[in-house]
């Protein structure tokens, strides 16, 4: 069963870019965006991942953090974040968050099914998710967001 709204993020202690590790503890103060992706340096995933650096001081403002996670390696994102110059840290997930929230699933690319991340993202308020969505679009992605930590 995977997380819903109104449920607690789980506790973990996973690696990020840059050699460093990130914890429940880190995001689970204030408000918080937890965004899953398939895979760095994908064209959807770079356009997502730039809209997220791009709007960073405007979350900030709003007290808000901003974490990716994918199960790429953390060489990979150490590559992701320096083409990028993104701003936040990159979890390499071992299967652990992608299991709890849901997110790890079967998925079709014309006649080839295989497992992957579903595109998805949870807003979070003092480490419980207040909002999620799942399976959009990363063009505009971010922005919808904003909007809703606005709201909070």
């Amino acid at each position: 069963m995977s997380l819903a709204v109104g449920s607690p993020i789980p506790s973990f202690t996973l690696p990020t870019d840059g050699a460093k590790t990130l914890s429940t503890t880190d995001i689970s103060k204030g408000p918080a965006i937890i965004y899953f992706y398939p895979k760095d340096a994908t064209p959807g995933c770079t356009c997502e991942a730039q809209d997220f650096r791009d709007f960073k001081p405007q979350l900030e403002q709003m007290g808000a953090t901003v974490v990716g996670v994918s199960k790429d390696s953390v060489e990979s994102h150490d590559a992701f974040v320096n083409d990028l110059s993104l701003n936040f840290p990159l979890i390499s997930d071992d299967g652990t968050l992608c299991e709890a929230f849901g997110v790890w699933k079967l998925r079709k690319r014309g006649d080839r099914e295989f497992m992957g991340i579903e595109r998805s993202t949870f807003l979070l308020k003092d480490g419980v998710i207040v909002k999620e969505w799942r399976g959009m679009k990363a063009t505009g992605h971010a922005a919808q967001v904003m909007d809703a930590l606005k709201a909070l």
